[in-house]
């Protein structure tokens, strides 16, 4: 069976997002924060939460870690949607994947200011043999 777990911000960081592993320069924030676009959620909601990077954080860099995930298989592929806003200022968002044997993030996906400021959705397929951290 497929199980899926949705994290909206709206009252804390999401079960996949404990709390240590996110750096600073990561702020939970909605539209009327006063800290400039995005002024709403992807649904044009102003009162909802999204994480932001802090702007005072530029041009260093900043990681969100998830739990560690356990292994897939034919039955089990990991599917990840996210929603993402990148602003004039910032520069790349990245995706990686680091596996249990391995001390190095794999990047598996990014994207750099081509589609500023608005809204995109991406969905990202993982496969593992083995548990792993996005």
């Amino acid at each position: 069976g497929s199980s899926w777990d949705k994290c909206d911000f709206e009252t804390n960081l999401c079960k996949a997002l404990p709390e240590f592993n996110l750096h600073p320069g990561w702020i939970r924030r909605n539209g009327q924060s006063g800290m400039g676009p995005p002024y709403s959620d992807h649904h044009g909601s102003e009162s909802a939460y999204f994480l932001s990077l802090s702007s005072e954080m530029q041009p260093s860099s900043a990681a969100l870690r998830t739990n560690v995930f356990l292994p897939t298989d034919e039955e089990h592929i990991c599917q990840i949607r996210f929603h993402y806003w990148v602003s004039q200022m910032s520069g790349t968002l990245m995706v990686g994947l680091q596996k249990q044997s391995e001390d190095t993030v794999t990047n598996i996906w990014q994207v750099s200011g081509e589609l500023r400021n608005q809204w995109n959705v991406n969905t990202i397929k993982i496969n593992s043999t083995e548990k792993y951290e996005v």
